[in-house]
């Protein structure tokens, strides 16, 4: 193990750099990774770096980030019994599986990678698991009828765990390149709503159904994508829309309630499911599994399985695969030209 690391930075006026720190030590609870792979989410960690740049905060006001990577476990610091030195492992959350050579990350927040799981696949797991948790939040069954607004990495991934549930998924997006991504990975319907209207190729879609179940999986302003999925979603004989709208994106959405939406479920549904951000749980307690059945760490395991069963497509997300030394580059182009690159993967050798 070197006693330096490198790791990728940014400040509050949205300037990103690679720099060496010290290598860290992990604390009780923690399994020290050598990292070799590392996935950036292009909304979530990146989304608001040209308006940083635009209204720029102090240049000295800097953090390294990252959420999800893969590598092996060359150290550990209390009772993680359940992992071992040698073991490949996926690890995940804010603060800890960092875009670095070496992350410290709470054992919760880890599971071991199946052998026909590549690092570079396995580096998805936190985005695969937010994906996995909408899904069950959405209580999507099989022979439903699903679309999936935003084919973003949790939009894609949404799109094959519905499919994987047995629903017929139909999935929308502006940017042609993630429309392709979709239909490479399998997805039934994808369309390009900056060209045509997905209402009537729903009713068409659904044999004139209606849509059971509706995902958003961006952020920003989502009322229109809200209002296009409630006219798609199924219609009593009284004109009451009924359905489910689960919102994983960091979506605003504005939108009048009761006789104004009928009566349609709207769930949010919050990362990767239960015991992620309690610190706790994280570092080793456990929920009561008969109450909390699907807490992260089950999640994140489910979600590796997918992977290496094939019902969870990560290489056709994967558009880019670049040194940690060239992050920076890596991340401006997911800034200034979106519909270039999608899922971009770090590696650390």
């Amino acid at each position: 193990m070197s006693e330096t690391r490198k790791v990728l930075m940014m400040n509050e006026a949205g300037r990103i750099w690679t720099e060496e720190q010290e290598t860290p030590a992990p604390k009780p609870g923690q399994l020290l990774i050598e990292v070799h792979a590392s996935m950036i989410s292009p909304g979530s960690e990146l989304g608001g770096v040209k308006r940083r740049r635009e209204h720029p905060g102090s240049e000295a006001r800097q953090r390294p980030f990252g959420y999800q990577n893969a590598g092996v476990v060359i150290g550990k610091e209390g009772d993680c019994d359940e992992f071992e030195i040698g073991d490949r492992v996926s690890g995940m959350g804010g603060g800890y599986a960092l875009h670095a050579t070496y992350t410290c990350v709470p054992h919760n927040l880890c599971a071991r990678i199946p052998d026909n799981v590549s690092d570079e696949e396995a580096a998805a797991n936190h985005l695969v698991a937010t994906a996995l948790h909408a899904v069950q939040r959405g209580r999507i069954r099989i022979g439903e009828n699903v679309v999936v607004a935003g084919l973003g990495i949790v939009g894609q991934f949404a799109c094959q765990i519905a499919k994987a549930a047995g629903a017929y998924v139909m999935g929308v997006d502006r940017l042609p390149l993630r429309v392709g991504i979709a239909e490479k990975a399998g997805i039934l319907q994808a369309i390009n709503v900056s060209e045509t209207d997905p209402i009537p190729i729903a009713n068409e879609f659904t044999n004139g159904y209606g849509m059971d179940c509706g995902i958003i999986a961006f952020g920003g302003d989502a009322t229109s994508a809200f209002q296009q999925i409630r006219a798609m979603l199924k219609t009593a004989p009284d004109t009451h829309k009924f359905g489910r709208i689960v919102i994983v994106g960091g979506a605003n959405i504005t939108h009048g309630f009761a006789a104004g939406l009928g009566n349609v479920d709207v769930i949010s549904a919050a990362r990767t499911g239960p015991g992620y951000h309690d610190e706790d749980y994280e570092h080793g307690a456990d929920y009561p599994p008969v109450f909390v059945p699907w807490p992260t760490q089950r999640n994140l395991e489910l979600s590796l399985r997918l992977i290496s069963e094939g019902k969870v497509q990560v290489r056709p997300v994967i558009t880019d695969m670049i040194p940690i030394d060239q992050a920076p580059e890596g991340c401006e182009k997911l800034i200034q030209t979106p519909n270039e690159a999608l899922g971009v993967v770090f590696t650390m050798q």
